[in-house]
């Protein structure tokens, strides 16, 4: 994910301040009023919600509980889980693995999707099939294309039917796959990265219908989400609920049938920056930011909610702005 062209130059005056597959190599390199353009059948009455909880109630949002990640379950159409992982899309189309145990990344190729001039990547998802799906966007965010490749070395790279700014929904979002609680599948889920468009929707990645599941409660900005095999859903975005001005970034876990932010996380000192990217494995949560505007790489940064900790644990010399692993990967 990466900031639009227009606030990083502002951002540049003022101060120097999105996913994964099964290609299971393990090599690596050590009067209420909807947000703008929303579509009428999202409910007023939950993103009014949201807005009036945040301006009016931030004592409450500070007493959101720590992010809790549910045991494993077992999910039958998967490989050996231990081998999955990670993978990264820079903003140069450079398709990269990263294995957490090790912090090395390894890099597979430069993808060549049909996109149209002035568009890059911004955000990425991959199935439990190794297929990744890739959201281009022009550089102001007004219009995007979702392409679908497999994360093998000389995949085509092809386009889908996704209709951009379908519903009004958001022409630019983060996304990723969360396992489904009722039965054996996954489902694709997006995020509305327009700071007036804070909406949580799902993809079908056979017809590209998307499904709005309603505005985020309490609204958050330019999320970014990753999901697990045991059905959870995460973003990761840079204001935490209840405070008014950037202070690090935050992990929030969402509701998936209403949109609500049912506990969060805090991590101070991990600014988003320039561009941003988000996944989970074995049990842990993995950040990739930019927080130097002048700069060209990324910083990889390792939550533990089990104890609390923040590490930082590598660095990739592109800037990732994709990122997710497969709801088969290691979950503990």
């Amino acid at each position: 994910m990466r900031l639009p062209f227009l606030a990083l130059l502002l951002g540049g005056l003022v101060s120097c301040g999105s996913r994964t597959g099964l290609f299971t190599s393990v090599a690596n390199e050590a009067g209420n009023a909807l947000p703008d353009g929303l579509a009428p059948d999202v409910d007023a009455s939950v993103a009014d919600a949201g807005a009036d909880a945040f301006e009016e109630d931030a004592s409450e949002e500070d007493a959101l509980p720590p992010i809790d990640v549910s045991p494993p379950m077992p999910i039958n159409d998967c490989p050996d889980a231990g081998s999955t992982l990670v993978y990264l899309i820079a903003e140069d189309g450079m398709l990269m693995s990263f294995y957490p145990p090790t912090g090395g990344f390894t890099t597979i190729e430069r993808i060549l999707c049909p996109a149209l001039p002035l568009e890059n990547p911004f955000s990425m998802a991959v199935d439990r099939t190794g297929v990744a799906y890739i959201l281009f966007s022009n550089t102001d965010h007004t219009f995007g294309e979702l392409f679908r490749i497999s994360t093998k070395p000389g995949s085509p790279c092809q386009p889908t039917r996704f209709q951009s700014g379908e519903q009004g929904f958001a022409a630019s979002f983060g996304m990723g796959f969360s396992s489904d609680k009722l039965d054996a599948g996954e489902t694709l889920f997006v995020a509305g990265d327009s700071p007036s468009s804070s909406v949580l929707a799902s993809l079908d990645t056979k017809s590209y219908a998307l499904g709005i599941v309603g505005a985020f409660n309490p609204p958050i900005g330019q999320p970014e989400l990753t999901g697990t095999g045991a059905g959870d859903l995460f973003a990761f975005y840079g204001v935490p609920v209840g405070t008014l001005t950037p202070s690090g970034s935050a992990i929030g876990q969402i509701d998936k049938t209403t949109g609500r932010i049912a506990a969060q996380s805090n991590l101070p000192g991990v600014a988003q920056g320039n561009a941003w990217a988000f996944a989970f494995w074995g049990g842990d949560f993995y950040t990739f930011t930019q927080p130097d505007v002048a700069g060209t790489s990324s910083v990889v940064t390792r939550f533990r909610p089990s104890d609390g900790t923040i590490v930082q644990v590598g660095r990739s010399d592109h800037v990732i702005v994709g990122a997710g692993v497969s709801t088969c990967a290691p979950q503990q």
